[in-house]
């Protein structure tokens, strides 16, 4: 819904559309009034009277990852997630909760990953999943063969659903000898249609509930599924009585 609401707003600029052609509003009015009643004729790309295109990255702050020594056991199995290409390119819903792999905090010191901040676009930049992106629902360490994007203005969900309307724009303009490869310069010269500063924060203000109810749904799921997993076996044994499971499934909830 979320992505649906940005096309229409910001890629095939539909309500002013509707206005240049005298349709009915279909928006509340405090949102209708901040389209503008016209498209620029003299724009090669048809947008908006007084809307621009600026960089990306005027928006977003790229990191990239790294990894910490395989051979180095102090490095691995700690508390901080860190997603590789596969968790990414694997991840089937708008936010990535879980990693395979974790690492420690002196892998996290002594290595070239760092931190990336929750709500963070992350894209896969090499190898045969290049271009396939998510949102972190925690913060999370990463791999290099991934960059992240983190919001400069505090507008995450804009930033994703205007990375979603760039990212096959990204892996045509991508090169590599095997694999195509999203590079620095590739994103440096990726562009964004901007509009009023006001429209984009009403975009950011609308659609934070339903990536907030998403995140919500797969917390609970995965809480769900770790309660599953630690009580089917007890029922199975006869630890535990069915009763007794459904109380703890209740307090969990």
């Amino acid at each position: 819904m979320a992505r649906a609401l940005f096309k229409d707003w910001f890629v095939d600029f539909g309500p002013t559309r509707a206005k240049a052609e005298g349709r009915a509003p279909y928006l509340a009015p405090h949102l209708w009034d901040l389209f503008p009643d016209a498209l620029d004729a003299l724009d090669d790309e048809d947008k908006p009277v007084g809307w621009t295109t600026e960089p990306l990255l005027d928006h977003a702050r790229l990191i990239s990852g790294g990894t910490p020594k395989t051979d180095i056991t102090a490095y691995w199995n700690g508390s901080i997630a860190w997603a590789s290409a596969k968790d990414v390119s694997q991840c089937s819903d708008a936010f990535l909760i879980e990693t395979e792999r974790s690492i420690t905090p002196r892998g996290l010191e002594e290595s070239s990953t760092r931190l990336i901040p929750k709500g963070a676009t992350v894209v896969v930049a090499r190898g045969a999943t290049t271009g396939r992106y998510c949102l972190f629902g925690a913060e999370m360490a990463m791999n290099q063969t991934c960059y992240a994007l983190t919001s400069l203005k505090q507008r995450p969900f804009w930033l994703n659903c205007a990375f979603g309307f760039l990212v096959q724009e990204l892996v045509h303009s991508a090169h590599g000898s095997v694999f195509d490869t999203i590079t620095t310069k590739t994103v440096q010269q990726a562009w964004v249609t901007i509009s009023k500063q006001e429209l984009i924060f009403s975009f950011e203000e609308t659609v934070t509930p339903l990536f907030t109810r998403i995140h919500s749904n797969l917390e609970e799921s995965r809480t769900l599924a770790q309660t599953r997993d630690l009580l089917l076996p007890k029922l199975m044994s006869g630890e535990i009585r069915l009763r007794e499971a459904e109380q703890i499934a209740e307090a969990v909830l």
